[in-house]
């Protein structure tokens, strides 16, 4: 004789604490309602953050250190002891691995981004001693009349420099300013091939600072990861992607993949720890799947961004991926790839929807290349007062 469980008793059985409807449902309350709200309301790029309460005093904040950090690198090569001609000019009778050119134009005076960028390369190649012996850094001005770069003409003592020199020229009505950040493109990626000759050619946009481990990643990339075929023939590899759009939830297949993976390997593991603190059966699919689906909203409201972050940990963590087209703050070229790049952007005239990022992407579908990007970030993006666009009032987003 079977006994009929009421539909009142089977609610009460649901309702109990000890039920595993009520445990879950009290987990995703705490978690998205209270706890997560309450630790990430600053997190800029989690959709936690309160844009609202948050954004205006963390910009000021962000250009009040931004300031004091360019001040800083002013001082840094104030103080800095002057190299002899042959060190200043960087001559080498070998052929060196990597060159860092920093492109650069006249900003605001006062926040001195190209020191910037250059006191921190400088310090970390000194800081890296033998292993980085074969890297070296070249300035390449951009300013239609290079003496009105004061920061250059500190740099100058210190630093090779090519200039791209405009001065007394009539201006081309043709040359849009996008064309024209092209044009400077293509003048230092050509003239880093012409003063060196080197392996790699990192381009750094002069808002770019590095990370303090960009040379030992950079190091690692290019002594193994690189020598793998489908990564050898690339066009560029990207060491900057805006946090803003590292989200998850994107139409690109491999972060829905990734997404994915992450589900389906914290899934089994919450599973089990909730299995062990509850005393229940080790494995029930519905259970898998509930942390599943936890997991992965709880990565993507709280930030990929800062997911991606571990990944610091070591360089062999580091994730290389297909390339998105924005934006080209570091771009790594190989010699060979840098000579065919050369070839393509000559043929391209940019304009506005048509920035030399979106005309370095398009090269990938119709001539047949790929390009990756490095994950998490290189170098960070500080220049908030842009060359392109003029804004007073600058924010993070």
């Amino acid at each position: 004789i079977s006994s009929l469980e009421s539909p009142t008793a089977k609610g009460l059985r649901w309702c109990r604490w000890s039920s595993p409807f009520i445990h879950l449902l009290t987990l995703t309350v705490v978690t998205f309602g209270v706890l997560a709200p309450l630790i990430c309301h600053r997190l800029l790029h989690s959709y936690f953050y309160l844009r609202r309460w948050h954004l205006n005093p963390m910009s000021q904040e962000f250009l009040e250190q931004n300031q004091q950090e360019g001040q800083a690198a002013l001082h840094y090569f104030e103080k800095l002891q002057i190299p002899n001609a042959s060190e200043a000019s960087g001559s080498d009778a070998f052929q060196p691995l990597l060159l860092v050119t920093i492109i650069t134009v006249q900003r605001r005076n006062d926040f001195h981004y190209v020191l910037q960028v250059a006191s921190r390369f400088h310090r970390l190649l000194q800081k890296c001693g033998a292993r980085c012996q074969s890297h070296r850094i070249l300035i390449c001005n951009v300013e239609s009349d290079p003496s009105s770069h004061q920061d250059v003409r500190l740099l100058s003592s210190f630093f090779p420099m090519v200039s791209r020199d405009k001065t007394g020229e009539n201006p081309d009505p043709s040359v849009n300013q996008f064309e024209k950040e092209k044009q400077d493109y293509v003048f230092c990626l050509e003239q880093s091939l012409l003063v060196n000759n080197p392996e790699y050619i990192l381009i750094v946009e002069d808002d770019a600072v590095p990370e303090e481990e960009i040379f030992t990643v950079l190091q690692h990339l290019l002594l193994d990861r690189f020598s793998k075929p489908y990564l050898r023939d690339a066009l560029y590899f990207k060491l900057y992607h805006p946090e803003r759009l590292q989200r998850y939830f994107n139409p690109e297949p491999m972060r829905i993949l990734e997404w994915l993976g992450l589900g389906m390997f914290l899934g089994p593991v919450l599973n089990c720890v909730y299995s062990w603190a509850t005393g229940r059966p080790s494995l029930s699919w519905p259970m898998v799947l509930f942390f599943a689906v936890y997991s992965m909203a709880l990565s993507e409201l709280v930030g990929r961004h800062y997911m991606l972050e571990l990944r610091r940990l070591a360089p062999t963590l580091y994730n290389i991926v297909p390339v998105t087209e924005c934006c080209t703050p570091a771009m790594l070229f190989s010699a060979p790839s840098a000579h065919r790049a050369l070839g393509y952007l000559k043929g391209l005239h940019c304009r506005q929807g048509f920035a030399k990022d979106i005309a370095l992407y398009s090269l990938l579908r119709t001539k047949g290349e790929n390009a990756y990007v490095v994950e998490p970030n290189l170098v960070r993006h500080v220049g908030m007062y842009s060359s392109l666009r003029l804004n007073d009032n600058p924010k993070l987003l």
